[in-house]
């Protein structure tokens, strides 16, 4: 732990923010890969409660604002293993800890081999993998599979030790029926469950047990239970300043960007009509710019910029 301040000594620091020297390789879609994130003080400060506390950090914002990636990122700097499991309004709480592979199962049933023993179709979830990856892998068995019977870990291909503790992400809990969260409250508060078929009860293994950041859209209103369990983090809309930061982590610091960055700035203040444009709106305007080498002072970089953020939208940007 290194000092921050004069009495308090964290457990997360984030490292220091240097602007891009260059336009970082392309990422399709929404950037998820760890890469960039611009951190504040409150934001460092939760992450630290949530780590010394061991409690779940609940992270809420609107979409775009970053809660994601901010996941991985964090698994990047303390070197730790990352898992996420996007919640879908399928999502069961037990989809989480392990789940029963019913497809392979009747897969099984079909080929000349037949169906196996029942603990070769258990599947562990993310917070198996988080809580005791050795266990994981072996699907709850003390003993006796052979390579090709053991489960893979999703996070093979990182850089962290798979010993290492682990951070997980469980993404968009608010799309998930009202009882996926009180059903997870025992998992989440002692770090341990049971797998019932193979009769196991699953601890953490790391010196560490995991870091959960769980987000939510707040489109559903959480069960109060679950909320106290859990250190709150929201994610305010991102100050000027901090778009700038965010546009130069991202694209660099050049005086393309810059000039970039002051257009898309101005054009918010005088037609955003109170409405927030988040963090993914503004770097998708500077990218799309910067991708049509549009120059700042043009009229088309006020078109692309519309373009990106739809003012007309009736719904909002």
């Amino acid at each position: 732990m290194e000092p921050r301040g004069n009495c308090m000594h964290y457990i997360f620091n984030a490292p220091a923010e240097r602007p891009a020297r260059r336009l970082r390789k392309e990422v399709y879609g929404d950037r998820r890969d760890g890469a960039v994130y611009c951190y504040d003080d409150t934001i460092i400060l939760a992450i630290n409660v949530a780590l010394a506390a061991r409690r779940p950090l609940l992270v809420a914002g609107p979409s775009g604002s970053g809660k994601s990636s901010m996941a991985r990122h964090i698994a990047a700097t303390l070197k730790w293993r990352y898992i996420e499991h996007v919640v879908t309004s399928r999502t069961q709480a037990q989809d989480l800890l392990w789940w029963n592979d019913t497809v392979r199962r009747l897969s099984d049933a079909q080929t000349k081999a037949g169906v196996k023993q029942d603990y070769a179709y258990i599947e562990p979830g993310a917070l198996w993998w988080a809580f005791s990856p050795d266990t994981a892998a072996r699907r709850g068995r003390d003993s006796g599979l052979k390579d090709d019977e053991k489960a893979h870990p999703p996070y093979e291909g990182t850089e962290a030790d798979p010993c290492a503790p682990a951070v997980v992400l469980i993404d968009e809990i608010d799309k998930a029926d009202p009882d996926v969260p009180n059903s997870l409250l025992v998992p989440l508060g002692s770090f341990t469950f049971r797998v019932a078929p193979v009769g196991s009860t699953i601890t953490p293994e790391a010196a560490e047990p995991p870091l959960i950041i769980i987000t939510t859209n707040e489109e559903r209103e959480l069960p109060p239970a679950f909320r106290r369990r859990c250190i709150e983090l929201r994610i305010t809309p991102p100050s000027q300043e901090r778009l700038r930061r965010i546009a130069m982590a991202h694209f660099g610091s050049t005086a393309k960007v810059k000039s970039l960055c002051d257009k898309a700035l101005g054009l918010i203040e005088r037609k955003q009509d109170g409405r927030e444009i988040s963090t993914a709106q503004f770097l998708d305007a500077i990218r799309a710019c910067l991708g049509l080498d549009v120059e700042a002072r043009s009229d088309d970089a006020q078109k692309v910029m519309e373009a990106a953020w739809d003012f007309l939208n009736t719904q909002g940007a």
